[in-house]
């Protein structure tokens, strides 16, 4: 392809086209492109049927379609098409609605998306199955969006005559750059560096084996509290999510607050950790690193803090714990976490049991959960916003993503070992083993959540796709003990991630446990702002003893290894 003359757009737009699909090939695997495509026919099949099965309705429904359509060709014909812009930010821009002819291409793509999605709500499944029906057909329906089509995108053709061509050609090298990498660029990624400007907090990595490194991070405080806060992050992603930058650090405003803080960084595992289980994850992850702290603290209890599949992790690992009599942890706090996966939110279209033994038999080969296909995972569940809008930001109008820091992190992704994941997705997605007593053995133990009396604090957000509150709510009626739910707002990350200082979203409190969690949120209190806040207030009610603040140890055992972040999170994919 040749790009010398930019005073030709019109001959960028088929290589555009065509790259396009090349790139999404080289994202997907050509097995997941195919699993996506069998899932689409197979739940089409069943639409199909139904119209057979229930002919009158089907009619009805594309009797009225074919109305709408004609009305509006006819509207069109006669200049009296409606053009207030829908509330969808593909069609934001005026461009939309200047010309007659993207404004009926535009309105008859919503008529068709809206008949697409009314046909699913008519088939008779059960409920799991509808939710995957709806799932294809909405992914279906926002790929095929003429937003993402750079002949039939009013805002692109007018941004390539503004530049004679110049923002096509920067797309195709956007495009051509992301298909090296395998992903779309999310951000501006050159303006962040690890340990420079985003993971920043002042540390050092003190202990170090296969699984983790453990980092202990210099105190701001002439004294501390008595017992060491361990806080153990998702193995799926990065730690750095929880110190991103100083000002957004919940790493950093831990220690502020007066803790000895330590942190796992898990390993970026590689086909050489296939055979590394959950059980290994427990024991020479959650026990390594509560003996180390433990050592270095002289203490015989800590708090810790998990987060998402963290926090199921460490309540398996306070399960075996209780049945060895061990009370080293005095206190827990489980970030949206999941310990009753029985409803499992957008993340449930993809666990149908057949699919899921199929994948398995990938991924052992693999060696690996590819973390790049976790992310796209995850991205498809928001496709609108996570792919098809750096599509046409990047490849169509050929600009820049801005620098954002939480985009940088999970363009970051970690690799799972395959018996580590298979296990998780088996035992607690498909069997929901770790909510039933005595349902999941780990460590030999057989679990039974009920039994766990550590005073714990849940913190769930009320927007999160990845675990619906309601379902982390059902943690609270697994376990024993003391325990304090609290809601924040927005959804997964941003719920968690709220720093004091920015007084930003809400959180409820102090809602009536025991009765589910509708009754939770009507008997509750809105609070304006952070959680951070509430949490720690909480934390100093279960040992607010004071001592001086503990240095890290400049000889001995666990001396500097390397200085924080260290090396494991460095590993990128």
């Amino acid at each position: 392809m040749s790009t010398e003359n930019p005073k030709a757009p019109e001959k960028l737009f088929e290589s555009i086209n065509a790259e396009s699909k090349r790139l999404m090939q080289g994202m997907i695997r050509s097995e997941d492109t195919a699993e996506i495509a069998s899932n689409l026919a197979s739940l089409w099949s069943q639409l199909v049927m139904h119209s057979w099965t229930n002919p009158q309705s089907w009619l009805e429904m594309v009797n009225q379609y074919q109305k709408d359509q004609f009305k509006l060709w006819n509207d069109l014909i006669h200049g009296t098409v409606d053009s207030r812009p829908p509330k969808d930010r593909r069609f934001d821009s005026d461009e939309w609605s200047k010309l007659p002819v993207f404004d009926f291409i535009k309105q008859s793509y919503l008529l068709t998306a809206d008949a697409l999605s009314k046909s699913t709500d008519a088939i008779p499944l059960d409920e799991k199955e509808k939710k995957r029906v709806k799932f294809y057909t909405q992914y279906f329906i926002d790929a095929m969006s003429p937003s993402n089509f750079v002949n039939l995108n009013p805002d692109v053709i007018t941004e390539a005559m503004r530049t004679n061509g110049q923002s096509l050609i920067d797309g195709m090298q956007n495009l051509m750059s992301d298909l090296e990498k395998g992903r779309i660029t999310m951000t501006d990624e050159s303006a962040f560096t690890l340990g420079e400007n985003i993971g920043v907090s002042e540390g050092s990595v003190v202990f170090r084996n296969h699984l983790f490194e453990l980092v202990q991070y210099e105190p701001t405080t002439e004294t501390v509290h008595q017992r060491p806060l361990l806080i153990v992050p998702p193995c799926i992603n990065k730690f750095y999510i929880l110190d991103l930058q100083p000002q957004n650090s919940y790493v950093k405003w831990c220690v502020d607050q007066g803790n000895t803080v330590f942190l796992i960084s898990w390993a970026n595992t590689t086909p050489e950790y296939s055979h590394i289980g959950w059980d290994d994850y427990v024991q020479d992850g959650i026990f390594e690193a509560i003996r180390v702290v433990k050592e270095i603290t002289s203490e015989k209890k800590l708090n810790a803090v998990a987060w998402c599949i963290g926090g199921t992790i460490l309540a398996s690992a306070l399960a075996v714990m209780q049945k060895k009599r061990d009370s080293s942890i005095g206190s827990t706090t489980l970030l949206t976490t999941l310990l009753d996966f029985s409803e499992p939110g957008d993340l449930g279209v993809f666990l149908n049991e057949e699919e899921v033994n199929m994948r398995a038999v990938q991924i052992e080969k693999d060696g690996v959960m590819s973390g790049k296909n976790l992310s796209l995972g995850f991205n498809l569940i928001r496709s609108n916003d996570l792919i098809w809008s750096y599509v046409v930001n990047n490849y169509l109008k050929g600009k820049t993503p801005p620098p954002f820091d939480l985009l940088y992190w999970n363009s970051d992704p970690t690799n799972l070992p395959a018996t580590m994941y298979n296990t998780y997705v088996s035992e607690m997605y498909v069997k929901n083993n770790l909510a039933k007593p005595r349902g999941f053995i780990c460590c030999g133990s057989p679990v039974e959540l009920n039994k766990i009396k550590t005073p714990m604090y849940f913190l769930s957000a009320i927007d999160d796709h990845i675990a619906p509150w309601k379902s982390t709510f059902s943690g609270t009626e697994l376990v024993g003990g003391h325990l304090e739910f609290v809601l924040g707002g927005s959804g997964h990350i941003a719920g968690v991630i709220n720093p004091p200082e920015k007084n930003k979203r809400n959180y409820w409190t102090s809602g009536e446990l025991g009765h589910g969690p509708d009754h939770w949120l009507e008997s509750a209190t809105n609070n304006l702002g952070s959680w951070w806040t509430h949490w720690h207030k909480w934390l100093e009610g279960q040992n607010a003893r004071q001592v001086p603040a503990r240095q890290i140890e400049t000889v001995g055992d666990y001396k500097e290894i390397v200085p924080a972040p260290g090396d494991y999170v460095r590993v990128r994919l």
